[in-house]
């Protein structure tokens, strides 16, 4: 009998998972069935992370994922009713399809230069180290190369924030700025009716 046997089949069995939550998670109608279809299909891909030895992504495909984005999904489902509907797409049929066949053309245009890639040089497997996927790997690679990358993308993140928050204080703003306006409007209507009367 074969040895790797039954970590086949268990790759498998969480690869069949992960393609069941993506259908679901594509194809569901009910926003929350969608997003329990996204959650089966991060927790496939956790399982196949731990069996290729990989615990650091396994459990950061949990906490990031699982834990906060499907949390957000629910709470902005929540907020905004199950049985909300997306608004009317105004964009005639030539745009679509317009889009449709460049993203087709740039698929297959990247596709022939990877294929075209691997003839000329083919892919060379190297062994993986034993503590690959560890933690301390992760951490060593991560701040001696990558400490540059992962600094940049920090800043990226800080300046989403400020941008978001600059959007929301404007948005606040006009509100507040209209608001007033009929407030004002109204006022002036009651005093003008006072008037009359």
């Amino acid at each position: 009998m074969n040895q790797h046997l039954p970590a086949q089949i268990f790759m498998y069995t969480a690869a069949a998972f992960a393609v069941f939550g993506a259908l679901g998670a594509a194809f569901s109608k009910n926003p929350i069935r969608g997003a329990m279809g996204l959650l089966v299909l991060i927790l496939s891909i956790a399982v196949m992370f731990l069996s290729l030895h990989a615990e650091f992504l396994a459990f950061i495909q949990l906490i990031v994922y699982a834990g906060a984005i499907v949390v957000l999904f629910l709470f902005v489902i929540m907020l905004l009713g199950p049985s909300a509907t997306s608004p009317a797409d105004k964009r005639g049929l030539l745009v679509r399809a317009f889009g449709g066949s460049l993203f087709g053309l740039s698929a297959i245009g990247l596709i022939a230069l990877c294929v075209n890639s691997l003839l000329k040089t083919p892919l060379e497997v190297v062994p993986a180290t034993e503590d690959f996927g560890h933690v301390n790997a992760f951490g060593a690679e991560l701040f001696a190369r990558a400490v540059v990358p992962f600094e940049l993308s920090s800043a990226l993140l800080m300046v989403a924030v400020v941008g978001a928050i600059a959007v929301a204080r404007g948005r606040h703003t006009d509100d507040d700025a209209q608001g007033n306006a009929v407030a004002r409007q109204s006022s002036a209507t009651s005093v003008a009716a006072t008037k009359e009367s």
